[in-house]
């Protein structure tokens, strides 16, 4: 049985791989994507994976990710693996991963948090106290935070 191509070959862009299935809705919210984009967007979600027996896979054409959305990717696809395609080849790869503190990348999910008050501002500042499963603390108030939640507060 030949293994037949989901998604056709891109130009210029980039192509994200290796997303935990049903996370490509995320990393597209994340990215801007859901809005009115003129460029091609091709997803695929809940393909076979040898290394995570199921993955999505996003191509997003005419765009690279800046180390920002790296940075911010980190969270919802940390094992991700990124791509970047000039001329229909990969010209570079690049690193999705967490550090030790994620600084302005999400805001804490409690409302009390320093870092909510605008008088004071502070920068995001969350402490991954565990890559596997994905545990992270605000730096301010020491409040684990809800994974979901802080997708949502994404900066």
């Amino acid at each position: 049985m030949s293994e037949m191509r989901r998604v056709t070959a891109i130009n210029n862009g980039t192509v994200i791989d290796h997303i935990p299935a049903g996370g490509a809705m995320n990393v597209i919210q994340m990215l801007g994507l859901d809005g009115g984009r003129s460029s091609p967007i091709s997803l695929v979600m809940n393909v076979p994976s040898s290394k995570h027996g199921r993955k999505d896979i996003i191509k997003v054409e005419d765009r690279e990710l800046t180390q920002d959305e790296l940075d911010r990717l980190a969270l919802i696809a940390p094992n991700a693996s990124v791509a970047i395609i000039r001329s229909y080849a990969v010209a570079e790869k690049r690193e999705v991963s967490l550090g030790e503190e994620l600084v302005n990348i999400a805001r804490c999910t409690f409302s009390n948090c320093i870092t909510v008050n605008h008088r004071e501002p502070q920068d995001h500042r969350l402490k991954v106290v565990s890559a596997n499963p994905l545990e992270v603390r605000c730096r301010y108030c020491g409040r684990p935070q809800d994974m979901d939640a802080l997708v949502e507060n994404l900066l």
